[in-house]
């Protein structure tokens, strides 16, 4: 199942309809999304702001890539633990401890 994120656009148009007292059902109807969707980044930023909103959403996606981010240095001490050149799979958990 994929997801399609919100976009500043559709962030406007919520801080907009909570504005008027629609409800989330009805913004998630003119939005096309699902309720829960709208529900969802409600709750997520309380006191909904688009400007508030879209900065969590910035800061969170920042914090989605790779932790350890493998180089020669991580290659070099796997391999001479292991004695060999191992699967990322077992790279990882190397790392990982």
């Amino acid at each position: 199942m994929s997801y399609i994120h919100l976009t500043t656009v559709e962030r406007v148009k919520i801080e907009t309809y909570l504005g008027l007292g629609m409800s989330i059902r009805s913004i998630a109807r003119r939005l096309g999304r699902q309720p829960s969707t709208v529900s969802r980044e409600i709750r997520r930023n309380p006191g909904y702001t688009t400007e508030r909103a879209q900065e969590r959403y910035a800061k969170a996606k920042g914090n989605c890539s790779a932790k350890t981010k493998p180089g020669p240095r991580n290659r070099s001490w796997v391999v001479s633990s292991t004695g060999r050149s191992p699967s990322q799979p077992s790279i990882a958990g190397s790392i990982r401890g």
